[in-house]
């Protein structure tokens, strides 16, 4: 028996040492492996853009099933939770077990049980079935996330900007296809939306490899992540605290200038194209940003970014007229332009916790960030959204401080 034991333990040394050398070998090559960065990114789009759908919509539902403001504002918060604050569970068990399941099954989620919304008959179907596909977002992004830079060879920041790109196109895109097609097609017809998942999600499964775990399977969770990001916990925090705050400031811009932009007369259609040129401004400064990062580290971006996003948000709250389109590209371009740097800085400094990192940077600091919505829209009530939107945009004030603490560490490294 205790042969038999030996056998089991040397076996399972064996296997973690092959995946610490696979590891090793994946992030020492310096060629970009395209075809899987393709597919992690494909699966990044293809989740969020079904979880995309839920906001454009509340107004149909809430006319369809009578659904009450606090109805509304529960199904919303639930959503964020469920999406984002969850992650670094999920994270924590991607690190852990080899396995592809958190991947797949988190996207078959989210391309069933959301489109699944436009049939539900009461406010509690309705709200499971945001939830069941709230869930499945959590599952995929941190082991798709903690997979780039296995396969991106010396381009670590080029290529986590691509696939970060993937979800932020993905939030531009959705609600302007899911609007035009409830508007066309009718709400009871949603469930037909998952013809698209259903053909991404085949690409997905040919082409995506099983992940590399870190073995931390006798660690328990604290014991994880002593190992994964024990010595690099301050400059983690501080990369934290920064996406914690630029989320802040994305999302109430995300969430309170539609209704600023109505007030000041601009019709839904106009509202919804301001929307998508913020956000889709935020694909094109990712990959500009992760490129850069390849050749002059993260820091000086970061600081770059915040310093511009000032100005930039202010321009896009008081801009006449028609340049109101120019501003929001502008502010969407430095919101989002270090979105892709703080996973690919935090995978740098920390690269056997890939998946609870990139949980901590794109999970909970955006989660966190949306759970300060009904905080920004109670001092909106109070104080006018023009006010309250003026003093957010001055937030990367602080940040600025935090960034000149950052570790000044390159992709390579």
């Amino acid at each position: 028996m205790q042969t038999i034991a030996a056998d089991k333990s040397d076996d399972c040394t064996i296997d973690l040492e092959k995946n610490r050398d696979n590891f090793s070998t994946l992030q020492n090559e310096n060629k970009v492996n395209m075809k899987i960065i393709f597919a992690l990114t494909l699966v990044h789009f293809t989740g969020d853009f079904y979880s995309s759908f839920s906001s454009p919509l509340m107004p149909v539902f809430v006319n369809k099933l009578s659904l009450s403001l606090a109805q509304v504002g529960f199904i919303t918060g639930l959503v964020r939770i469920l999406s984002f604050v969850i992650q670094p569970c999920v994270g924590y068990l991607a690190d852990r077990y080899q396995t592809r399941a958190f991947i797949f099954c988190g996207l078959l989620f989210t391309i069933v049980f959301i489109p699944l919304s436009g049939i539900a008959n009461n406010y509690y179907v309705l709200m499971l079935v945001m939830a069941i596909g709230s869930v499945g977002s959590s599952m995929f992004h941190p082991s798709v996330t903690g997979m780039v830079p296995l396969y991106s060879g010396s381009k670590k920041g080029f290529a986590l900007s691509i696939f970060n790109t993937g979800g932020t196109f993905a939030f531009g895109v959705g609600p302007i296809f899911i609007s035009w097609y409830v508007a066309s097609f009718g709400l009871e017809n949603m469930p037909f939306t998952m013809a698209i998942g259903f053909v991404f999600f085949l690409i997905c499964v040919a082409y995506i490899p099983m992940p590399v775990s870190e073995g931390f399977k006798n660690t328990g969770f604290i014991g994880s992540l002593k190992e994964s990001i024990g010595d690099v916990w301050k400059p983690i925090a501080l990369i934290w605290m920064v996406m914690v705050l630029r989320s802040v400031v994305a999302q109430s811009y995300m969430t309170f200038m539609p209704v600023y932009l109505s007030k000041r007369g601009h019709d839904l259609v106009s509202v919804g194209t301001i929307v998508a040129i913020f956000i889709i401004a935020g694909t094109i400064s990712g990959l500009i940003s992760g490129y850069l990062s390849d050749k002059i580290g993260y820091k000086k971006i970061f600081a770059v970014s915040n310093i511009i996003m000032i100005p930039a948000t202010l321009i896009y709250l008081y801009v006449p007229g028609n340049w109101v389109y120019l501003g929001a590209f502008i502010s969407g371009f430095f919101v989002f332009a270090s979105l892709p740097l703080a996973v690919a800085m935090a995978q740098t400094l920390a690269p056997k916790g890939r998946s609870m990192v990139s949980s901590l940077m794109m999970g909970l600091a955006y989660g966190l960030g949306g759970v300060a919505s009904p905080i920004v829209g109670k001092l909106a009530d109070v104080y006018s959204i023009e006010s309250v939107l003026f003093y957010i945009a001055f937030l990367p004030l602080v940040s600025i401080v935090l960034i000149a603490k950052f570790p000044d560490v390159r992709p390579e490294e």
